[in-house]
């Protein structure tokens, strides 16, 4: 049936001729033996219909014409209504379907008018001289005949007009169906292109954080190697183990990319709870770091925590990628009145870095500031480089576990040489807490 209707639509002349035709064999006998009046008005009606849709207000004026010569001419023959009078209802239908009430209201008027003087023309006795005096109750037959006439042009005009409005009202769905699929368009490309910044930046902290880990560790074994194979062996076991890590974690994240369902696969966020993991690690791989805790831990989004654990992730890279092996760092956090302060300073000397210069503090400014926060990071005045993140968090006070102070340290593992290669290693090599 819609392809019906579709097919009617995109031929709208050949149904109206088929409706104009339709009208034409009704008046018929109009055309062959009525007077010139009637057959004038019978072309003229029939005409308007033909045109009705092309041009509604010019087809309404065609036939109003038509219909004043009928009209016109009761006055001198006998009239009365004709089969093809029925176009002056379509007419008046089209033009309150099709156009605005400026232009349908005026017609109504036309058409009220023209019933009225239509019905005193055709009441019994109001012909020409010769056809008998009114009768007695031809005031209420007028009154009647008018009331008929003016109902079916109101019906007419109120189907139009109603017509009209759901026209207008579909067409207002249409367009802001329209809008909103274009919004949800656009809301969808920028949700992706934000993703892809998210994606980008989790890659980078991924393999900047686990590559100086790796370079870290082969070049103490190719140190130990000549003097201990067996803290070798352990460096090399370390590089396997970072590296499988490593390409999980880049696996699990082109695996979003890839598929539609991103809960698959995911791990656990980390956050300040695995920071103590984070820098076991570190440690591991010879930078010593000293951890500090002031304030009461508070509560903070997953996205903040994720972002501090970031900025001290990167830190740390780039304090092994640029201090030197001797360089040493300390990690605080600062839970005051207004936020969480990360401090990452280290005492090294940064030596420049002869590839393209790479995008760790930007990344770091782009989260935190996704959390109102600013970073600030440069060089320290009695050497060394720092860097300071601050984060607003809400005032409730917690305590989770995870935030206790570190134990002091054993610095007797460290390498013998001096070099903070920290190669002696018992046990595991404290793998597990590896960025996302």
């Amino acid at each position: 049936m819609s392809a019906l209707y579709a097919w009617l639509r995109s031929h709208q002349l050949l149904v109206d001729g088929v409706l104009a035709c339709a009208l034409g064999l009704l008046g018929l006998q109009q055309l062959l033996q009525g007077p010139w009046t009637q057959r004038t008005a019978c072309l003229l009606l029939v005409a308007a219909v033909f045109v009705r849709r092309k041009v509604p207000a010019t087809a309404f004026c065609i036939g109003a014409a038509g219909g004043a010569v009928q009209v016109a001419g009761g006055e001198f023959v006998r009239a009365s209504p004709q089969p093809s009078d029925i176009a002056m209802l379509v007419l008046l239908y089209t033009v309150a379907a099709y156009r605005p009430r400026s232009a349908s209201v005026p017609a109504l008027l036309i058409c009220l008018a023209g019933s009225v003087v239509a019905a005193a023309v055709w009441m019994p006795g109001s012909g020409p001289a010769g056809q008998g005096p009114p009768g007695h109750d031809q005031p209420a037959q007028l009154a009647f005949a008018a009331a008929l006439l003016s109902g079916c042009v109101l019906l007419a005009w109120v189907l139009g007009d109603s017509m009209r409005y759901r026209r207008g009202y579909y067409a207002a769905l249409e367009d802001k169906a329209a809008r909103l699929e274009a919004e949800r368009d656009a809301q969808a490309k920028i949700a992706a292109a934000a993703e892809r910044a998210r994606i980008a930046r989790e890659l980078h902290d991924i393999v900047a954080h686990h590559v100086s880990v790796m370079v870290v560790q082969a070049d103490g074994a190719q140190y130990a190697l000549r003097s201990d194979t067996g803290r070798a062996e352990t460096a090399l076991t370390a590089i396997s183990a970072t590296g499988r890590q490593a390409l999980t974690e880049m696996r699990r994240l082109l695996g979003v990319l890839r598929t539609a369902d991103e809960r698959s696969g995911l791990a656990p966020v980390p956050g300040l709870g695995e920071l103590r993991e984070l820098l076991d690690q570190v440690r591991a791989a010879g930078l010593e770091v000293a951890y500090t805790l002031t304030g009461t831990p508070r509560e903070l989004p997953e996205g903040a925590e994720l972002a501090a654990y970031r900025v001290v992730q990167e830190s740390l890279t780039n304090t092994r990628k640029h201090a030197g092996l001797a360089a040493t760092a300390a990690v605080t956090l600062r839970y005051e009145p207004g936020g969480l302060t990360v401090e990452v300073t280290d005492d090294g000397v940064a030596t420049p870095s002869s590839g393209p210069t790479g995008h760790g503090l930007a990344g770091m400014r782009e989260r935190i500031a996704v959390y109102g926060g600013t970073v600030e990071a440069g060089p320290l005045p009695g050497g060394g480089f720092g860097v300071t993140a601050r984060l607003p968090c809400p005032t409730e006070a917690r305590q989770p576990a995870a935030h206790r102070p570190d134990p002091p340290q054993d610095e007797s593992k460290s390498d013998p040489a001096g070099n903070g290669l920290g190669l002696g290693w018992s046990g595991s090599p404290g793998l597990s807490g590896a960025a996302r």
